[in-house]
């Protein structure tokens, strides 16, 4: 097999040839789209508050739909979006609200669990991620409407009065999980995490899909704004007869396989309708002997007509992966000044803190990209891509190499203790492929870049994007089998679905995978029976589990000793008399864990989150500078070391960088020149999300949503909107 990397039909060449640059004037003085605007790149014109006056900003007005988890599980990741005077945004339990933008008065709220009877009964099971919203209205103004996910629903709101609008879809909404063209649509875990986006009569979407080997597809649709019909499919993995089906070896891969899925976003050149499409990886993440292949269009940057969902050319950023380095961000649409020229660019942001930047109109890249060889020792099964794709330039923005010289020094005890974890790894080279003997996964599964995503301010070219600089180990081993008793065929199911999350022993990995150790004493079974169908937070829905495996697992959960001693009858593994493609994936890894210290802090020096710039006309690396810090370092007189950053920035053309993303619950602002920090504000809880930033009757706000409730955060259910005295 060739390793195709970009393709262009002449058909497409022929279109471009006809097309004229950008012409329209954006709007980049409200918020009217997640990221800001339709090209993505979290940038706001306004000018009111500068580096000169940033430290005067006070909270203007904060709004609370009081429905955070005490407990500290639910998370708020809501970029708003602000049109004609009114902020559209979304509660942790995912009630939709309307707010007057200049006060935080709400004008009404919509509860999903109003409409949606089983999420009802349980609340938790709408405890989940919805990262925005999207606003469309028709040509003449007299219909208006918001678009958002609930779980495996896309809602149409009316965005007057905050009620269903009944004629669109199914009674209100569409679901996500049907229309896949795939014979067991419905049977799998897929939900809406991130707004799509609207071309014209159609709202463009991608879902969120289980991340293990019986993932369902993750293609690419788009629905008539007016009725909720499916207009256009495109198939992230091909289906045959179609572009990238002849690269695949298994010529049925497009019957069993899943993933390849969109959950980060999407970026639309409305002038040339085209819409641009990051990818994630084919499941099972970190076996791919299911799956042989480059696994197009996984990993990939793909560039469709929005009209048609024809496909025109794409990138594939990572071969056949291995380390879950899905495309993580929606990608920023910017002209560059090169050589001369202009060029219509696209800048995607990777996981493992490259830039990879691209001729918007044919998919070539702006500066070389090298083919460069890595390991290839493997898990017996497994055929790793000999080679992956890293950029000469723009520079990297996050550390590529980490070993025993990069460990922590905070304390001789910290870094003898860090010493010891760092040698019962084996690899630390980018790209070896998953072994028992473990390997370091460094930046980690959250990033370098992630779902925040960059900034671009579209007059100097430059990019702005936090990252995460922590190592986390990947240690595989063989998936355990337990016999074939009634007890046994819990614990099987258990290490068929969840130990890769929750660990061989069930004692998780921090607050994103919990202990499930006793659990008996928090849930009853109909508890976890509602969790296991609905999901929760970071966890899918496993309502694809048959009958008999999900009542055995449940039984195994709530009497682990007993369970596990239990003679029982005999049954078989796989009670459900189905074939499963979980059963031809002979390994598993140990669990997603972070290289921390037993005080919770990166076992690698500082910074361990940092806000940098890079210059996409040149390629170069600007600046880089910590973000945030940790008190109780602080005060022994450590110098800022940065903490984990989950959410985005937004530059402005008033000179300034807004972020919140970190672990102190703060949101500060930067000068974008230098990269100093000019202003801090603390926040009611972490602000992992992006703030919106927009004018109203000649006042600049920034407006954050205070989610808290990742990596041991409290969780929050504030919005807190920022200003300069009135």
């Amino acid at each position: 097999m060739t390793n195709i990397v970009w393709l262009v039909s002449l058909s497409t060449l022929l279109l471009f040839t006809s097309c004229k640059g950008p012409v329209a004037t954006k709007d980049y003085d409200s918020w009217a789209t997640y990221a800001g605007s339709k090209d993505g790149i979290r940038y706001s014109s306004n000018i009111q508050i500068n580096p000169d006056n940033v430290s005067r900003l006070q909270v203007a007005w904060t709004y609370s739909t009081n429905d955070k988890d005490t407990a500290g599980r639910s998370q708020n990741q809501c970029n708003p979006v602000m049109v004609d005077g009114i902020l559209y945004g979304l509660s942790p339990r995912l009630k939709l609200f309307a707010l007057d933008a200049t006060t935080g008065k709400q004008h009404w709220l919509f509860d999903p669990a109003s409409e949606d009877t089983a999420a009802g009964n349980d609340p938790a099971a709408l405890m989940k991620v919805s990262r925005g919203v999207v606003y469309w209205q028709s040509e003449d103004g007299n219909d208006k409407r918001i678009f958002y996910n609930a779980g495996n629903r896309a809602y149409a709101i009316n965005a007057a009065d905050g009620k269903p609008v009944r004629s669109f879809g199914k009674g209100g909404y569409i679901d996500l999980s049907a229309h896949l063209d795939r014979e067991t649509e419905g049977d799998s875990y897929v939900s809406g995490n991130t707004p799509g986006i609207i071309y014209k009569d159609l709202l463009i979407v991608g879902i969120r899909v289980a991340e293990s080997a019986d993932a369902a597809p993750g293609h690419i649709r788009a629905f008539d704004v007016h009725t909720g019909e499916r207009r256009w499919i495109f198939h992230t993995i091909p289906h045959p007869g179609e572009v990238g089906y002849d690269t695949w070896p298994d010529k049925d891969a497009w019957k069993k396989l899943g993933g390849a899925n969109s959950w980060a976003g999407m970026s639309l050149d409305e002038e040339r309708g085209i819409v641009y499409v990051p990818t994630g990886s084919v499941g099972s993440d970190f076996y791919g002997g299911i799956r042989k292949g480059a696994n197009l269009f996984a990993n990939s940057l793909i560039a469709l007509d929005a009209a048609t969902g024809k496909y025109l050319w794409h990138y594939q950023v990572v071969h056949h992966d291995l380390w879950d380095r899905d495309l993580a961000a929606n990608p920023n649409l910017v002209t560059l000044h090169k050589d001369g020229r202009k060029i219509d660019a696209v800048a995607q942001i990777t996981k493992h803190g490259y830039i990879f930047l691209f001729d918007r109109t044919n998919g070539k890249p702006v500066f070389p990209i090298e083919e460069k060889a890595v390991p290839q020792e493997a898990l017996s099964g497994e055929t790793p891509w000999p080679t992956q794709p890293i950029p000469v330039l723009p520079e990297p923005f996050a550390r590529q190499q980490f070993s025993e010289e990069d460990l922590t020094d905070l304390s001789p005890d910290a870094h003898q203790e860090m010493l010891e974890k760092f040698r019962k790894v084996k690899h630390s080279a980018m790209f070896t492929p998953p072994s028992k003997e473990g390997s370091w996964i460094f930046p980690g599964f959250d990033g370098g870049g992630e779902w925040g995503g960059a900034a671009v301010d579209p007059e100097t070219q430059i990019l702005y994007v936090n990252s995460t600089e922590l190592p986390w180990a990947l240690t595989m081993i063989d998936v355990p089998k337990e016999g074939n008793n009634s007890a046994a065929t819990g614990r099987n199911t258990y290490n068929k679905y969840c130990i890769s999350c929750h660990g061989p022993e069930l004692k998780g990995n921090g607050t994103s995978y919990p202990s499930l150790v006793n659990i008996g004493r928090k849930y009853q079974g109909d508890q976890i029976r509602k969790i296991m169908e609905g999901g929760r937070n970071m966890m899918p829905s496993f309502k694809q589990i048959p009958e008999e495996e999900r009542k055995a697992l449940i039984d195994f959960l709530l009497h682990t000793e007993s369970a596990a001693k239990e003679p029982g009858a005999q049954v078989a593994a796989n009670t459900s008399g189905k074939n499963s493609i979980l059963d031809e994936v002979p390994y598993t890894m140990t669990g997603y864990i972070r290289f921390l210290d037993k005080d919770g802090y990166p076992g690698i020096k500082p910074p361990w989150g940092t806000l940098n710039a890079v210059n996409l006309n040149t390629g170069k690396l600007l600046w880089k500078v910590p973000l945030g810090e940790f008190e109780t370092l602080k005060k022994r007189g450590i110098p800022p070391t940065g903490t984990q950053v989950y959410g985005g920035p937004v530059v402005t053309k008033g000179g300034l960088i807004f972020v919140a993303s970190t672990q102190d619950e703060k949101i500060r602002a930067f000068d974008k020149k230098t990269g100093r920090q000019l202003w801090e504000a603390q926040l009611p809880a972490a602000g992992y999300a992006t703030p919106a930033v927009y004018s109203l009757q000649g006042r600049q706000y920034v407006v954050i949503a205070c989610g808290g409730g990742k990596i041991g955060s409290k969780s929050g259910d504030t919005y807190v909107a920022f200003a300069l005295p009135g």
